[in-house]
C-alpha cells in the first residue's frame, strides 16, 4: 500500500528573518485564507538565521499545522537565497510567494488565482500601484533602481514589482533550473518566459517592526540584478573610454596646430593638467570597478558551493524533523 502523502494543490513560501513581533498574525491570517480556499496545501516557513524567537514559533506552529512546514538555515543567507530555499522545497502545482512583513496582504492570493485560471498565466505577479507607509527616499530609490534596471537589462523586467507572486509549477521547475549564486528572484523569473501577468495593487503598511532591506542591502540587491541581467555596464566603460580617446587625439591635433602655428605660448595653468588627470583616473577607477564586479560573480560560480545549508527541517505531515541539507531540491512527497 501507498502510505506516501499525496502533492498539495497550493505552496505557500514565506521567508522569514526577525519576525518574531508579526509571526502569529501572518500565521493566522495565511491559515485563514488556506483553509478557505477548499483545496490541500502546504505552508512553508523558512527561517533566515534569525536570532530572535522566529524560529520556535515555527516549530511550534508545526506542531500545532500538520500543513505547515519549516526550514531553519544554517544561518543569514539574505532574503533571495532563503526564498530559493523554500521555493526548493515546496511541492504543490501551485505557489504562492510572500513576505513575513504583511505589507503583501495574504488575502489577495484569491483574486492572484482567479488571474491565473482566467488568463491560463503560469505567473501572476504583483505590481504596486501605491506604497503606504514608505519614505520618500525608499520610493525615490526604487523608482530610479527600476528605471536603471529597464534600461540597463537584456530581459523585460517589470518595474514597481516584488517577490510577491503566484507561479505555476511548470515556471517554477524552469526558475529551479538555474543555479547561479547572486540570486535575483524577481528577474530570474522574468528570464524564464512563459506567460506573465500583472496584477495591480495597494502595497499597506509594516504590520510590525522595521524593514530589514537597509540600504547596504539594498545596493547589493541592485548590483546582484544589474549584473546578473545585463553586460551594458562594460559595453559602457568601453564606449566612454572610446570618447575619452577621441577626446585626446583631438586634443593632440590640436597642440600640434598651435606649435606649428607659432601661437603656442608658454605653457601655463597646471591646475588644469591636474584637473584632466584627476577625471581620467577616476574614469579608470570605475571602469576597473565595474569589470571587478563581473569577475568577483565569475569567481564565486566557478566555486560551486551550495546555496545555503538547512540545519533543521520539520514537517510533521512528511515525518521530516532534524534534516540537513545542502542547497539541492529536498525529495517530494
Amino acid at each position: 500500500m501507498n502510505t506516501q502523502p499525496s502533492k498539495p494543490t497550493i505552496s505557500v513560501v514565506v521567508p522569514c528573518y526577525q519576525e518574531e513581533a508579526v509571526f502569529p498574525i501572518l500565521l493566522d491570517r495565511l491559515l485563514s485564507v488556506l483553509n478557505g480556499s477548499g483545496r490541500s496545501f502546504e505552508l512553508i516557513f523558512v527561517n533566515d538565521g534569525s536570532s530572535d524567537g522566529t524560529w520556535g514559533l515555527i516549530m511550534q506552529a508545526c506542531e500545532s499545522n500538520p500543513e505547515v512546514a519549516g526550514i531553519d538555515l544554517s544561518r543569514n543567507y539574505g532574503h533571495q537565497i532563503a526564498l530559493t530555499a523554500g521555493l526548493q522545497y515546496c511541492t504543490g502545482e501551485r505557489i504562492f510567494v510572500i513576505d513575513a512583513d504583511l505589507q503583501d496582504p495574504p488575502e489577495l492570493f484569491y483574486e492572484m488565482d482567479k488571474v491565473m485560471t482566467a488568463s491560463c498565466a503560469d505567473v501572476v505577479y504583483g505590481k504596486r500601484i501605491s506604497r503606504e507607509g514608505e519614505s520618500w527616499f525608499k520610493v525615490w530609490t526604487a523608482t530610479g533602481f527600476y528605471k536603471t534596471l529597464s534600461w540597463l537589462s537584456d530581459v523585460h523586467i517589470p518595474r514597481d514589482t516584488g517577490d510577491f507572486r503566484l507561479m505555476s509549477r511548470k515556471a517554477l521547475d524552469a526558475f529551479l533550473s538555474m543555479t547561479e549564486k547572486n540570486r535575483f528572484v524577481r528577474g530570474m523569473v522574468s528570464w524564464v518566459g512563459f506567460r506573465q501577468v500583472a496584477f495591480e495593487y495597494v502595497r499597506e503598511k509594516r504590520l510590525a517592526g522595521s524593514t530589514r532591506y537597509t540600504l547596504q542591502k539594498m545596493v547589493r540587491l541592485a548590483l546582484d540584478a544589474i549584473t546578473s541581467f545585463s553586460v551594458k555596464p562594460l559595453r559602457l566603460a568601453t564606449y566612454v573610454g572610446l570618447a575619452i580617446a577621441t577626446c585626446s587625439v583631438l586634443g593632440i591635433l590640436y597642440v600640434i596646430l598651435m606649435v606649428v602655428s607659432g601661437r603656442w605660448e608658454t605653457v601655463k595653468g597646471w591646475p588644469s593638467i591636474v584637473v584632466v588627470m584627476l577625471l581620467l583616473s577616476s574614469i579608470q577607477l570605475i571602469v576597473v570597478g565595474i569589470t571587478g564586479e563581473y569577475v568577483g560573480r565569475i569567481f564565486i560560480e566557478v566555486k560551486g558551493r551550495p546555496l545555503f545549508f538547512a540545519q533543521n527541517i520539520v514537517h510533521r505531515r512528511l515525518n521530516l524533523r532534524d534534516g540537513a541539507d545542502t542547497g539541492k531540491p529536498l525529495p517530494r512527497s
